[in-house]
């Protein structure tokens, strides 16, 4: 059964209960709705830290992402520039306390030196005197408070943003290049705004998008899949041919029976970026269909367990072929799907989806 996210009452309990655990940390009662000047604050805790008076001044949010942490800065620092009214000394230092915080938000607010806590139980104090930096694992509300970006179809406009990473968008546009809808380019679109990985121009209908960070993007894709494990594949081994022959070999068969498909992994790595000598092993993404497994079959392949030099791995759509490139009469998988596509190989797969992407990929 999928838990409840914290109430605001219950977020404040756990953080307490955390500062109490920590040691040569006094903490005093929370005081609700605290006043500094003429601002009203979410709340405000007074605490002994290494025998020193500390003050923190606590805003709270559901969720929090770098564009979030840049539209707030001045609403974090002020208060601490201006000190508590009424009873309590010491230094202020303003805190952030969220359900969700971002990676790229808390490293924009270590940067500023403001504290932040959230629901993970990741808790960062930079107080004179002492630094307290606890690193726990994202919360699981931070993965529901934006749209999973990684599925099928938001992963065409991901892909397509990272193969034309320079080029400005409007959603339209966009939308037909990645084959989807305008309504799911949408929610990718704002997704990715509140992480701020997009550069942003104009208003309306004519606002546009580039891709800022396709690094960051990149990385956070190859996590994910690494997370969900690699897909499932179908072994074979196809007698009488290997390496280069063996490609064309596959290739030219899917093509006579009208199969789409685009070949991928150190085969297509090894076309764009040559990095082994030598390649023992086709691997294809193919179309899901009835002429697929008639190819295969006229390729007099056998299904192994070990052995394969074919692989293939099943798509259920043509957007899992987006970008597929055609050179010398084969078909070749985008760039960005043959990196993806090594980070789940085995043997030296991964030294070479690190070649791949320093050569070919470039960010």
């Amino acid at each position: 059964m999928r838990q409840p996210a914290l109430t605001e009452q219950q977020l404040f309990h756990q953080f307490m209960e955390s500062l109490r655990e920590l040691p040569g940390v006094v903490a005093g009662p929370q005081d609700p709705r605290y006043a500094v000047g003429e601002r009203m604050l979410d709340a405000g805790i007074e605490l002994v830290i290494a025998n020193k008076p500390v003050v923190l001044l606590i805003e709270t949010r559901k969720a929090v992402f770098p564009r979030d942490v840049q539209q707030m800065l001045w609403r974090l620092r002020e208060p601490a520039r201006e000190g508590r009214t009424g009873q309590g000394e010491g230094t202020s230092l303003p805190l952030l306390i969220a359900g969700a915080i971002s990676p790229g938000a808390k490293e924009l607010l270590r940067n500023e030196r403001i504290g932040y806590y959230d629901s993970g139980g990741s808790l960062y104090l930079p107080v004179p005197g002492a630094y307290i930096d606890i690193d726990k694992p994202a919360p699981k509300a931070l993965a529901k408070s934006i749209p999973s970006l990684f599925t099928q179809r938001r992963a065409q406009v991901l892909h397509t943003l990272l193969t034309y990473h320079q080029t400005w968008f409007g959603v339209t546009k966009l939308a037909e290049l990645a084959m989807v809808s305008p309504a799911t380019t949408w929610q990718v679109l704002t997704g990715l705004e509140r992480l701020d990985w997009l550069a942003v121009r104009g208003k309306g209908p004519g606002k546009q998008r580039r891709l800022r960070e396709p690094t960051s993007l990149l990385d956070a894709w190859s996590r994910h899949l690494t997370a969900i494990g690699p897909p499932t594949l179908r072994r074979y081994f196809v007698p009488g041919s290997k390496g280069a022959a063996l490609a064309t070999r596959i290739g030219l068969g899917f093509h006579s029976h009208g199969v789409d498909y685009a070949i991928s992994h150190e085969a297509a790595a090894q076309h764009y970026a040559p990095f082994l000598s030598s390649i023992a092993q086709v691997r294809v993404r193919v179309l899901i269909g009835t002429n697929a497994d008639t190819a295969i079959g006229n390729l007099d392949a056998r299904v192994v367990n070990e052995g394969a030099n074919l692989v293939i791995i099943d798509t259920s759509s043509p957007g899992e072929l987006l970008f597929r490139e055609r050179v010398d009469g084969l078909w070749f998988a985008s760039p960005i799907h043959v990196y993806l596509d090594l980070l789940a190989g085995e043997g030296r797969a991964k030294e070479m989806a690190d070649h791949f992407r320093k050569q070919r990929v470039g960010f």
